[in-house]
């Protein structure tokens, strides 16, 4: 019986049973190209022939050791993965281009090192000598890192087998080539080969191997999401070029918690550790104005309090502007829906601009009330007092819904000096917070009694 051939197609992943000019799922030409598979192993049949090898078993009550860690020394990387850097690991860093991603892993490399694990820096993108230039600008220069520049993934991996280092940065995986996948690098069956085979590679010999991804305009690392399974974690370094604050943010990882944020801020000897995020997210906040609020939220297991900014003004076109920078725009509809379905207060003919402070990116629903905060304090142009801090879910029906870790959102706001909190009703505040705490049950009285809304 003949074997199935598989194509596929290098731009958008899509699978195709036979060759074609022209892809239908993303409408590119010349870009379907065979299948070829990494390794063919030997046959294994059941009845009749060769069988396979046995794999061993254990039972869910086996005990093993944690596995072992290495701590950098910058405190907010280590907290990002988790309490370090864990032996036979696989990282991948996605982020916009520009964004400090070498820069970052550049001072981590020399930081591991110092630490004493060898430490490989492999460069795709740049020449050895622009690497040594920002070391030297970094003031890096005599950190034990060993560099390289080359894309054959073969080459590499030959090297690797030969000096076995404990660690090696790729920068980055779209610029590797395997010489066994006839397409360009950067395509969907390179990114993944080369994937798969530095992260096998990595676990068997016991390393650490972290790779640096190209993200698409939509912000997702490029390439198939099967990158995103094979390793064991994902951060992703998002800041806008306007600020100088830098976030690196856990979205997956085996060995600690999701969610988890490291701050950092951008200077000209590269980037430095911010141990207290809150304060300098709120260290440009001046007199109270209207449309500014500040919000008590929790990313991973740290409280972070930021400020959400809103302007309402009157629209000059028929189709009013819905603008949002650093959270959900679906979930911005939603609040303004609820405002005028539940509360008769109507943005009609409004532009409506939502503006997170510092380039912080929020999505839980705690921000709800906030946000609402914020529209209602710049429509009925009255400002919130500055000692105040605001957070809540609000539900389609109006209600406010508590949230997670309210005790630990207040210690937080009290540690920097604010006196006040607006809550939902039911959350496990308590009078040990220190605050003057308003609790509500839903969004009309909060409208009514705050505002006078309504």
């Amino acid at each position: 019986m003949a074997k199935t051939k598989i194509f596929s197609c290098t731009a958008c992943g899509a699978k195709h049973n036979k060759w074609s000019g022209r892809c239908d799922g993303c409408g590119e030409w010349n870009s379907i190209v065979e299948d070829t598979p990494l390794s063919a192993g030997p046959a294994k049949k059941t009845l009749g022939g060769k069988r396979g090898t046995s794999i061993p078993l254990s039972d869910l009550s086996t005990t093993e050791a944690p596995p072992p860690r290495t701590h950098s020394g910058m405190s907010e990387l280590d907290r990002v993965l988790g309490g370090g850097l864990v032996a036979s690991s696989a990282i991948l860093v996605g982020g916009d281009p520009g964004i400090g991603k070498s820069t970052l892993l550049l001072q981590a490399a020399a930081k591991f090192a110092n630490a004493g694990l060898k430490t490989f820096y492999i460069s795709g993108e740049e020449a050895p000598a622009q690497v040594r230039m920002r070391a030297r600008r970094l003031g890096l220069e005599k950190a034990p890192v060993q560099l390289a520049a080359e894309t054959n993934l073969r080459d590499i991996l030959t090297t690797l087998d030969n000096e076995r280092p404990d660690l090696v940065i790729i920068d980055s995986i779209q610029t590797m080539w395997a010489d066994n996948i006839e397409s360009a690098p950067g395509s969907v069956s390179q990114v993944r080969s080369a994937a798969h085979e530095l992260t096998s590679f990595a676990k068997r010999k016991g390393m650490s191997v972290i790779l640096v991804g190209h993200v698409t305009k939509d912000g997702q690392i490029a390439g198939p999401r099967v990158v995103e399974h094979m390793v064991d974690t994902v951060l992703y370094f998002e800041g806008e070029r306007g600020h100088q604050f830098r976030i690196l943010r856990a979205v997956k990882n085996r060995f600690g918690p999701a969610d988890e944020i490291g701050v950092f801020e951008m200077t000209g000897a590269g980037l430095a550790e911010v141990t207290n995020p809150s304060a300098l997210f709120l260290s440009e906040r001046g007199q109270p104005s209207p449309g500014s609020v500040v919000f008590s939220g929790i990313e991973g297991t740290r409280p972070v309090l930021v400020e959400l900014q809103a302007l309402v003004a009157p629209s000059p076109h028929s189709q009013p502007r819905r603008t949002v920078v650093g959270w959900d725009s679906g979930r911005l509809a939603m609040i303004l829906a609820v405002l005028e379905a539940r509360c008769g207060i109507p943005f009609t003919g409004l532009d409506v601009y939502l503006n997170v402070a510092g380039g912080m990116k929020i999505s839980e629903p705690a921000a709800d009330l906030a946000v609402a905060a914020a529209l209602l304090s710049a429509r009925e142009d009255a400002p919130l007092p500055a000692d105040t801090v605001v957070f809540g879910e609000i539900s389609l029906s109006g209600a406010l819904r508590p949230v997670s870790q309210t005790e630990n959102r207040l210690k937080e706001a009290q540690k920097l000096g604010f006196t006040a909190a607006i809550t939902p009703k039911g959350g496990k505040a308590g009078a040990k917070s220190g605050l003057k705490l308003t609790q509500l049950g839903d969004l009309t009285a909060f409208t009514g009694d705050i505002f006078g809304a309504g």
